[in-house]
């Protein structure tokens, strides 16, 4: 799972944007596809609930967004995920 923080947006126009926009965080998790629906958004509530504990902000604010790749399409050390459930049932 890879999950970037994105605080803010580039070019604005002026200091009280800036202020305001780094008071929304957005986070995207790249992640393989297979977890259920219940497990993500306990996942996407955890994150919140750390957003608002550690960064002060209002949960309202944090913007949190899953990106989900098929097991076929996602691959590590060589094999995809598909080919590595595989061999692990062997």
């Amino acid at each position: 799972m890879d999950c970037r923080i994105k605080s803010g947006n580039d070019g604005l126009a002026n200091e009280q944007e800036q202020r305001e926009s780094d008071k929304m965080p957005e986070i995207t998790i790249s992640m393989a596809a297979g977890r259920t629906d219940e497990q993500k958004a306990g996942m996407m509530r955890d994150i919140t609930q750390a957003l608002v504990k550690n960064l002060g902000v209002d949960a309202d604010a944090v913007v949190i967004q899953i990106n989900e790749a098929p097991l076929a399409h996602k691959m590590k050390g060589g094999k995809t995920f598909v080919e590595r459930a595989a061999a692990a049932k062997k």
